[in-house]
């Protein structure tokens, strides 16, 4: 199970993939709505997990359950 953080590098002017607690960053994209895709894939392919989604001032503004990962709420998630 990994968990990955969707962030803006503000240096590269382009949105950050990182997996939480890795030093490395597992890729960019032009979009935070493209980045927020891939780092649902690359959870998707560790097993599930959650992605966390994060404003431009660098708070987390969302947070949404990968499966196969187990999602504390039952309700569904109605903004993805």
């Amino acid at each position: 199970m990994a968990n990955y953080h969707v962030s803006k590098d503000k240096n590269k002017d382009k949105w950050r993939i990182q997996k939480e607690g890795g030093e490395k960053v597992s890729g960019y994209t032009n979009t935070q709505k493209e980045a927020e895709k891939r780092a649902k894939e690359l959870s998707s392919n560790s097993g599930g997990g959650e992605v966390r989604i994060h404003g431009l001032d660098g708070r987390i503004r969302d947070s949404d359950t990968v499966k196969p990962g187990n999602d504390p709420t039952s309700s569904k998630d109605t903004k993805h």
